[in-house]
């Protein structure tokens, strides 16, 4: 019993057993050390191994069998030819033609040399449309432009007949895709020999094909039509780079110019600069840095952060000022050492800040809270109306340094003043009067400190009857610093009595607690009764709406 092998021979899988395994492997070893490894000799290779896997394939339907026997092998290694006897053919080709019998070079004798039977197919070498003249050119032994002409002259003759009948055999008559095929096609067998001698002649042909399109004087005009459109547009290209660059320097020029001026300007000039020159950095006209400062850091580290910021925001813009000055003009520099010393500082500022800004937190480690309350004096009240007074600072007249989250900065009669917003609530309450409660929180270092901070709060209301009107904002005393700083109004409702709520109350009511679960910004302009369960509208608000 002998042992078989599955093998692929391009492409094809086939069983073979060990003796033709072993004399197919030297075969192929043989062929492979002739015809070397560049990329001609693999192609030849391919197509070689091409035609050893339909001779292959023949055998099998012939014979039946699904196993590749030696004597197989050896019909395959007679027909295609091997090594020797094609190497003998190429020293015959290199002596005098004089020395040749009668006959062409193709009757000489090789192995597997024999009556081919010839195929019909459509020649992609020869070309013009399908190929089917120059497959019908090579099977006759014709020349391909004498089908052609024929071809022509038959379109008037049979009245366009012969198009259709091209299209058929176009789409009948397979192409030859390997060099097998295309020996086939010509009447010669696809030997080891022919293969290797048709595939160096396609080469051939293509090599003088290119050497005579890159002689013609049409390749050399248009290599230098080309040469001199790239030329052109390689010139208008970096001019259209230079003058972009330039844009791009002046452009960073102005940018940077006029952002340090606003931002030294914030920093040190401050009102007079700025109320001059308000478009220039989008900054308002009394943005003054230092004065805003003092409300969020203490006065021992502001000097040290201000100039710190003064340093983190400088460097950049004048590194910006500074490429684009050399954009623009284009003189030399140590780029290298400017770079690196500029980094180096922007470095140690940064340091400096973040030290200095965490050197604030401290103050901001304890919390307190101060509750001052107040009861309405009306004991035949029914309802208390609350209302909103009016916002004296939302004229022209007051410039806003910064509005944030319940909090901003504004200018009045050339102070700088600090506002908050209230948060309003309504509850129940335990007594059967109207109570006001005002809760007022404040961090700092220490408790001390945070009620001394809890004392600058300023926050007013006015009682009228039984009208309470709220004051939108309060406010620190001057030169007192930010330290989440919070005001909190509750009103305290007794059960069975009502609030009014102005429309104006919007701005400070925060989440009251109701049955119906109505949103705060629809609770203004109603009447809300308290009951057991909590806050319900009023009959009069319903009929009302």
């Amino acid at each position: 019993m002998k042992k078989t092998f599955t093998i692929n021979i391009s492409g094809s899988v086939f069983h073979i057993d060990e003796d033709a395994y072993q004399k197919l492997q030297n075969y192929l070893q043989m062929l492979n050390a002739h015809f070397g490894t560049d990329e001609e000799g693999r192609e030849i290779l391919q197509d070689i191994e091409t035609r050893i896997a339909e001779l292959f394939s023949e055998k099998m339907d012939k014979d039946a069998k699904n196993v590749v026997l030696e004597s197989w092998v050896d019909e395959v290694i007679a027909r295609m030819g091997k090594p020797e006897d094609f190497m003998e053919g190429e020293e015959e080709e290199d002596e005098p033609a004089s020395t040749a019998g009668s006959g062409t070079g193709d009757e000489r004798s090789q192995p597997g040399s024999g009556k081919v039977k010839r195929r019909m197919y459509r020649d992609p070498d020869h070309r013009v449309f399908g190929g089917v003249c120059g497959g019908m050119a090579a099977y006759f032994g014709l020349d391909p432009v004498v089908l052609r002409i024929i071809c022509f002259v038959l379109i008037f003759i049979t009245s366009g007949v012969i198009i259709p009948v091209y299209l058929l055999l176009w789409i009948a008559v397979p192409k030859a895709k390997t060099t097998a095929q295309k020996l086939e096609m010509r009447g010669q067998e696809a030997t080891v020999s022919n293969i290797e001698k048709s595939i160096k002649e396609e080469v051939l042909e293509v090599k003088a094909s290119y050497n005579k399109f890159r002689s013609s004087d049409s390749y050399n005009k248009g290599k230098e039509q080309v040469s001199r459109f790239g030329e052109v547009v390689y010139r208008l290209f970096r001019v259209a780079l230079k003058v972009l660059v330039i844009l791009v320097g002046v452009g960073l020029i102005l940018f940077g110019f006029f952002s340090l001026i606003t931002f030294l300007a914030s920093m040190i000039v401050g009102h007079s600069f700025i109320e001059a020159a308000p478009w220039i950095a989008g900054f308002g006209p009394e943005f003054y840095m230092p004065e805003i400062a003092t409300y969020f850091i203490s006065a021992g580290s502001l000097t040290t952060l201000m100039v710190a910021t003064g340093f983190l925001v400088g460097i950049p813009l004048l590194a910006i000022l500074f490429v684009g000055t050399k954009l623009v003009f284009r003189f030399k520099t140590n780029n290298k050492l400017i770079f690196l010393g500029s980094l180096g500082v922007w470095l140690v500022a940064l340091v400096v800040a973040i030290v200095v800004s965490l050197s604030q937190i401290d103050d901001y480690s304890k919390q307190t809270t101060v509750t001052e309350s107040q009861v309405i004096d009306c004991n035949r009240c029914q309802t208390l109306y609350l209302e909103l007074d009016h916002d004296n600072y939302s004229s022209s007249r007051h410039n806003y340094y910064m509005d944030l989250d319940r909090m901003k900065v504004v200018s009045q009669d050339g102070k700088t003043i600090l506002l908050g917003s209230p948060r309003l609530d309504v509850e129940r309450s335990s007594t059967d009067d109207f109570v006001i409660l005002i809760r007022k929180k404040s961090r700092g270092s220490s408790a001390e400190e945070a009620n001394e901070n809890v004392r600058e709060i300023v926050y007013q209301y006015t009682l009228q009857d039984s009208t309470v009107n709220f004051k939108p904002y309060y406010q620190l005393d001057e030169g007192a610093r930010w330290l989440q700083q919070e005001v909190d109004v509750t009103v305290k409702v007794p059960e069975g009595k009502s609030v009014y709520l102005g429309d104006k109350l919007i701005k400070i009511i925060y989440d009251i607690e109701n049955v119906s679960n109505t949103y705060d910004g629809d609770m203004v302009g109603k009447y809300w009764k308290m009951t057991g369960l909590g806050l319900e509208e009023d009959v009069r608000s319903l009929i009302t709406d």
